[in-house]
């Protein structure tokens, strides 16, 4: 037992802080850039700015894959210390909680000053998916009976059917039904994340956090991990089309061509699980403070950023004083001063995310006993 925990614990601490640092860097510079730099150098014949854009593309799968992972990995060794029940209510309060300040980071208090609310708050964004997200996970988790195999078979099914539905509900239009549920389930009010197909990524993310508990314990499965990543990672890449449109063939399924006719999310996984072997490679020469120090703060940089592109609460932000109007050069150096800020303000002004889900939880026991 002791042996096992020693080897889980820096598997999480390094390889998984380490992705989530990336992927949150990547975000920041993404978002400055994509708002701030002028148009007419969006050049797709531009390797350079294509390079870029592709990179771009790989952040949101990525911060969707290491969520499931990394809640169900830690969910299944509460289960095996005994201490699920704590870590349920604790993902179900930071669930919440993720909801609450994605609704509050898109609301304009500046026009609720004139007497005005800007429905548009109501759009669902990443906060809200991963919220929800989580509350999902739970869901499975019990539906499971926590059995480890169950569980990782129906988060192999749902993602799966997520990913080969996609064609379904791509341009989904519920004209009559209530805007807060319509917001998690179709753009059609501008919400960015809908909860399909983005929680297919979770549900994978999740079936992985399985495989790493039952084996991440044995120190000899590491290269086969990481061959796995690699193997299954540009398989997704550059066959998962082919082998939808097979699929189709051999069982006269037109939903799998159509599938793999628009297939962004099969080969987008596949560049996760790439970055995660690549990582997961690495994994020693990662075990530096400043990078688990950022893929522990995610919330606070999110949040941060948030504020500062996009003016949550003050109505000030980059977007309205420099919205698309910087060179590349600009953009770049923008972009790594951007980043620089944000994670110091992080570090050193900001609360621990745990110090954030511990009021919550003295205000939920508040509210208790009333």
């Amino acid at each position: 037992m002791t042996n096992k925990y020693y080897y889980l614990k820096p598997t999480r601490l390094f390889f998984l802080d380490a992705v989530r640092a990336f992927a949150i860097l990547m975000m920041l510079q993404g978002h400055f850039i994509d708002s701030l730099l002028n148009p007419i150098y969006r050049d797709t014949s531009n390797t350079v700015y294509n390079v870029w854009a592709y990179f771009r593309g790989i952040t949101a799968p990525t911060f969707f894959t290491i969520t499931g992972l990394v809640f169900v990995f830690l969910l299944l060794k509460a289960k095996e210390k005994g201490t699920e029940r704590e870590r349920i209510k604790k993902g179900i309060n930071r669930g919440l909680l993720l909801i609450i300040i994605g609704y509050a980071l898109r609301f304009s208090f500046l026009s609720l000053m004139y007497g005005k609310v800007n429905m548009n708050f109501l759009q669902v964004d990443v906060l809200q998916c991963i919220g929800l997200s989580l509350l999902i996970l739970i869901l499975l988790y019990k539906i499971s009976f926590k059995n480890e195999w169950v569980l990782a078979l129906l988060f192999l099914i749902l993602g799966c059917s997520i990913f080969v539905s996609e064609p379904l509900y791509r341009t989904l239009n519920l004209a009559d039904a209530p805007i807060l549920f319509v917001n998690y389930i179709s753009q059609q009010n501008g919400s960015v994340f809908t909860i399909i197909p983005w929680f297919g990524f979770v549900a994978f993310g999740g079936f992985i956090a399985v495989l790493f508990f039952k084996f991440g314990h044995k120190n000899n499965y590491k290269p086969l991990k990481i061959i796995g990543f690699l193997v299954v990672g540009l398989a997704s890449i550059f066959f998962s089309s082919a082998g939808l449109k097979l699929i189709d063939n051999l069982f006269d399924i037109p939903l799998f061509n159509k599938s793999a006719n628009y297939n962004y999310l099969f080969s987008r996984l596949g560049n996760v699980l790439v970055i995660f072997g690549i990582f997961y490679t690495f994994e020693t020469y990662l075990k530096q403070a400043i990078i688990t120090k950022i893929g522990q703060k995610t919330l606070s940089i999110y949040v941060i950023h948030f504020m500062i592109i996009y003016g949550s609460f003050t109505g000030l932000s980059l977007k309205h004083f420099l919205y698309k109007s910087l060179n590349p050069t600009q953009a770049i150096l923008g972009a790594i001063v951007f980043i620089v800020v944000v994670c110091f303000i992080s570090f050193y002004y900001v609360k621990t995310n745990t110090y954030i889900y511990n009021k919550i939880r003295r205000f939920y026991k508040k509210l208790k006993t009333k």
